[in-house]
């Protein structure tokens, strides 16, 4: 078996410009300082969020700086906003006492916050192998819907992660249901 460090020398993590937009970015996007009560969980998100030392530490640097990377979100039709990234800050946020958090508000379809909310987090050295199947499985059927780039589906989500596209493949059909 491989060592963790041999494991995550092959992640390949997506750069700041590439999850967030680059400088040149017209899109409208607006980071503001939601209300944590109208930060709504991505629906069918994949990761827990633990209550354990990493998350002491992550509420301790909030407390103490602040939360110095936005999250993701999305308007929601019914109020509010959807978390495409940013789940663990906001419980940190409300664990050191805040009421807002710094969130990047864009407009995303489901499948491209499936794929955002899938790739901000698979890096993650602590994911249990039922989320990485569900994660996978996610943005496999995103991406199905917008159309792959002419390769292997599988590949391509792999590929973001630092896994083969038939381990990819392997979690995706643990994770999808049999019809």
């Amino acid at each position: 078996m491989g060592s963790k460090a041999g494991n995550t020398s092959k992640v390949r993590i997506n750069s700041f410009d590439d999850l967030f937009g680059g400088a040149d970015n017209t899109a409208g996007d607006q980071v503001i300082n939601a209300k944590l009560s109208d930060l709504n969980t991505f629906k069918g998100h994949p990761f827990c969020v633990l209550d354990d030392k990493k998350m002491e530490k992550t509420t301790e640097s909030i407390s103490k700086y602040g939360v110095l990377v936005p999250g993701i979100a999305r308007p929601r039709t019914a109020g509010g906003y959807e978390i495409i990234a940013g789940r663990r800050r906001k419980c940190g946020s409300e664990l050191a006492g805040l009421d807002t958090m710094p969130v990047i508000v864009r407009n995303y379809t489901n499948d491209e916050a499936t794929i955002i909310m899938v790739d901000s987090n698979i890096q993650r050295e602590d994911i249990l192998p039922s989320e990485k199947a569900k994660a996978y499985a996610m943005k496999y059927e995103a991406m199905k819907h917008q159309g792959s780039k002419g390769g292997n589906t599988f590949d391509e989500v792999g590929e973001a992660a630092g896994e083969s596209g038939k381990t990819v493949q392997r979690y995706v059909c643990v994770a999808l249901p049999i019809v």
